[in-house]
């Protein structure tokens, strides 16, 4: 019949306890919680029991529970008594119903069990110290001892990202040492890993490595999870204790070594992935597709186009091959390393097959013909791109106006910029500006650099002080100092820090259109700095302003600072008149 308790713990499997009938089933559930619950227990008559039984529970916060029922006299069960329905309330207790409600319920305390199956608490004790002091919540009592069973269990929560209850099953299992298979394993770290739980993913490694069942994908998930929880470099430095650990051999594959390559390649260490690739010929663990894409991605991104070439060769060699990305990174690399010949030969190679070069790898190797001096081959790479369906951008024409100034074209350059500026092509960066400015000061336009500059503040860019550098160098070179300290005071007025070469240009100008107040409260305000005062003695001397350039190259002498060569050669017949 129905019994009433009341404990603090949860029972949710089928529970074996002992009656005055023999041993019983209950079939129990309800919610864990801090205080009491009320749990109602469905009694069946059960002659074939085992001694353990189907014992399942969740243990509370309580560190030690213990479970006990009143000895009974009865040590015979009567094949007759009546079997009361798992879903019928009865109100009615029997006398040994009254017996177990007033022993639990009024008392609320559980004695000690007396029954030989129960060794929860000797086995907790031991489990805990095995673990060392594993969550008793995360631990349950089995049911199943089959160890596939248990395992595809495992499995099938990590699959679900259940992965609290297939924590549970794992502890439980190594409670019982049990050993789950190494799929469930790899699985459980995969979710663990998925989860963030990266204390709990070594927790399960270690228990991997113990038991001898680790995988190349193991070891690719716990890399991944100490990159994840300490930092690329602790997981290098774990890589390397694992090499030392570990038969290299036979335990790691191209996996494990992939994973670490992408654990460098995020922070720039392309010295450890050329040492991988090393270790991977040494220990012969054969190369795959994607240890090449990481090898060419990797040393493109840190600039190393010898050994990005290299590992592009070799991927050829052992009959993998490129895709688009990688040809692209080829592309980029050799033309950053100023190889535009090699850029220009993988360039056309992608023109002829089945591939197709993408925008970045146009604008580089652009620039990079465009530095070289070779004009033609720079404009038939931009046709091509525009073939190709590819909308040039702001890089683009900044790489072409670069060439084009490189080969002494300036105007064609202005041209060039006005074209895009009237068709309304794309929206214009600081770059592009600037090198309209660099024309500009080439053809001594300093009105239509002006006009520039003032565009560039209505656009509202900031951080402008090379732009402001190349007006007011502009100015100078077309002989207009005011207009020049005029810009100058409009860019300090604008809150634009000037720097070293402003200064330069600004003292120049004043020297020349005799503006020495100006000159001085240059000097004055800014830190004491040699060429400063080079510069405006030569010019005072160049304006045959003797008696000023004496005073300022005092000034200098007692900063402490040296002057030049040309400026002791100018001093030297000043001072001795």
């Amino acid at each position: 019949m129905p019994v009433m308790l009341n404990f603090p713990f949860q029972f949710h499997r089928p529970v074996t306890c002992f009656h005055k009938h023999g041993y019983n089933s209950f079939i129990t559930h309800t919610n864990l919680c801090h205080s009491n619950n009320i749990v109602f227990l469905s009694q069946q008559t059960n002659h074939h029991v085992p001694s353990i039984g189907s014992l399942g529970f969740h243990l509370s916060n309580v560190h030690s529970v213990e479970i006990g029922l009143p000895q009974q006299k009865n040590d015979y069960i009567d094949d007759n008594d009546d079997v009361v329905d798992d879903d019928v309330v009865v109100d009615d207790f029997d006398e040994g119903g009254k017996e177990l409600y007033s022993y639990f319920v009024s008392n609320k305390k559980l004695c000690p069990l007396d029954v030989s199956f129960v060794m929860e608490k000797d086995l907790q004790c031991r489990g805990l110290e095995e673990l060392g002091g594993v969550n008793e919540n995360e631990v349950m009592f089995l049911e199943e001892t089959d160890v596939n069973v248990l395992s595809n269990r495992i499995l099938e929560l990590s699959r679900t990202n259940k992965i609290r209850g297939a924590m549970e099953y794992f502890r439980s299992m190594e409670l019982f040492d049990l050993c789950p298979n190494i799929h469930a394993c790899n699985s459980l770290l995969l979710g663990l890993l998925r989860n963030g739980s990266f204390d709990d993913c070594f927790k399960v490694f270690d228990f991997m490595q113990e038991k001898r069942i680790t995988t190349g994908h193991s070891y690719s998930l716990i890399l991944m999870a100490c990159a994840r929880a300490r930092g690329c470099d602790s997981a290098v430095e774990f890589f390397r204790k694992l090499e030392r650990d570990c038969d290299v051999g036979r335990d790691f594959d191209a996996v494990v070594y992939n994973t670490v390559m992408s654990i460098c390649k995020e922070v720039g260490n392309w010295s450890e992935i050329e040492r991988l690739w090393r270790s991977m010929k040494e220990n012969d663990c054969a190369r795959t597709l994607v240890t090449y894409r990481l090898l060419v991605s990797s040393f493109v991104h840190c600039n190393q186009s010898e050994l990005a070439l290299y590992a592009y060769h070799e991927m050829v060699q052992n009959g993998f091959e490129p895709n688009n990305n990688i040809l692209n990174s080829i592309v980029c690399v050799c033309a950053k390393d100023g190889k535009w010949d090699d850029a220009l030969s993988f360039f056309q190679k992608m023109l002829t097959g089945d591939f197709k070069p993408n925008l970045v790898a146009c604008n580089t190797l652009i620039n990079s013909l465009g530095r070289a001096g070779e004009l033609k081959l720079a404009f038939h790479v931009y046709y091509s791109m525009k073939s190709l369906g590819l909308k040039p951008d702001a890089y683009t024409y900044n790489a072409l106006m670069s060439s084009l100034n490189k080969a002494n074209k300036h105007g064609e350059a202005l041209r060039l910029y006005k074209q895009i500026e009237r068709n309304q092509m794309l929206e214009f960066n600081k770059h592009l500006y600037n090198t309209a400015l660099m024309s500009c000061s080439k053809l001594k336009l300093w009105d239509r650099a002006v006009e520039i500059l003032w565009q560039m503040e209505a656009s509202g860019l900031s951080d402008l002080t090379v732009s402001y550098n190349l007006v007011i160098r502009t100015c100078e070179l077309a002989s207009k100092p005011k207009i020049a300290w005029q810009v100058y005071e409009h860019m300090v007025h604008q809150k634009c820090s000037p720097n070293i070469f402003t200064y330069l240009s600004v003292i120049r100008c004043c020297a020349r259109e005799d503006l020495y107040e100006e000159l001085e409260e240059i000097l004055n305000k800014t830190v004491p700095n040699a060429a400063l005062y080079n510069t405006a003695i030569q010019g005072m001397c160049l304006r045959d302003k003797v008696n000023l350039a004496n005073e300022v190259y005092a000034k200098m002498l007692d900063h402490g600072l040296e002057p030049d060569v040309k400026t002791r050669v100018l001093m030297h017949p000043k001072i001795r008149k």
